[in-house]
């Protein structure tokens, strides 16, 4: 297959790419800034929210995964840029017949990792079907991509999977993360102590564009340990008291259901940061 990646100058664009194109694929990367030479087997520049060039972008690409976003909720334009350039972007791919739609989601579009009120979920495990208790502009924004998503699909009939994804993150990146997560457990009360090794997040993208599905599928993808050196019984106990805990969570597994990654896609992620 041709592969469209977009944002592919970032972290997760690019060792999709990589990954892609280890896998036999041809790439197209698509970013603002140009991604390293070499990359991809072409690269393009510009800005999604510009219809103009989406035709010649999506010329001869037989998929795309749209990992293009702000991702921040402090960034002025941060909704306007995510939702638009998903919308340009998906609904023109949905017009040209790609035969599958991946988008990079978030787990913050339950809306709990930026909300300013401190949101705690209503139940967990925290499944697809969790309702939406955000405040931000971030979360609020991959929300509405993931309707961005299932719309395109919907009107066309392309398969499309919403890939809700954490921190993602392996090696120093990861051992940073795992150090602040320890000084502040409070402070991540919102990601639930959740993330994704880069590994394991690649691989879910590659499931998600060759998995034989129908319609559009929003999917939960998350380590089984939460980054926390505390038992995540405990830390719910602390955090989120008056969340209703539906099933036995054990030492330190975190609180987010895989299963439909399980299920729907034949995968799961694997690699723990506490073992080798």
């Amino acid at each position: 297959m041709k592969i469209l990646v977009t944002g592919a100058a970032g972290m997760l664009g690019g060792a999709v790419a990589d990954r892609l194109r280890a896998d036999g694929h041809a790439v197209r990367a698509h970013d603002r800034t140009p991604p390293p030479a070499g990359a991809a087997d072409d690269i393009v520049t510009g800005d999604l929210r510009d219809p103009d060039g989406l035709d010649a972008l999506l010329a001869g690409v037989d998929a795309v995964v749209h990992a293009a976003a702000v991702p921040a909720p402090v960034e002025p334009d941060v909704f306007a840029n995510n939702v638009g350039s998903a919308y340009h972007l998906l609904e023109a791919a949905a017009a040209t017949g790609v035969s599958r739609i991946v988008y990079i989601s978030s787990l913050s579009a339950v809306g709990l990792a930026w909300s300013a009120r401190g949101a705690s979920p209503l139940r967990l495990p925290l499944d697809e079907d969790h309702p939406y208790v955000g405040d931000d502009p971030y979360g609020l924004s991959k929300r509405v991509g993931e309707l961005v998503t299932a719309t395109a699909s919907n009107r066309s009939g392309i398969p499309a999977v919403s890939l809700r994804l954490p921190f993602i993150g392996t090696g120093e990146r990861l051992r940073h993360h795992l150090a602040h997560v320890a000084a502040d457990l409070g402070g991540h009360r919102g990601d639930l102590w959740s993330w994704v090794d880069t590994r394991d997040a690649v691989a879910a993208v590659a499931a998600a564009l060759t998995r034989p599905l129908h319609g559009h599928a929003v999917v939960n993808v998350a380590a089984p340990d939460t980054t926390a050196a505390v038992p995540t019984a405990q830390l719910l106990a602390r955090y989120h008291p008056e969340s209703v805990v539906d099933e036995e969570l054990e030492g330190f597994a975190v609180p987010v259901s895989t299963r439909l990654c399980r299920e729907l896609l034949g995968f799961a992620p694997s690699h723990a940061w506490r073992r080798p």
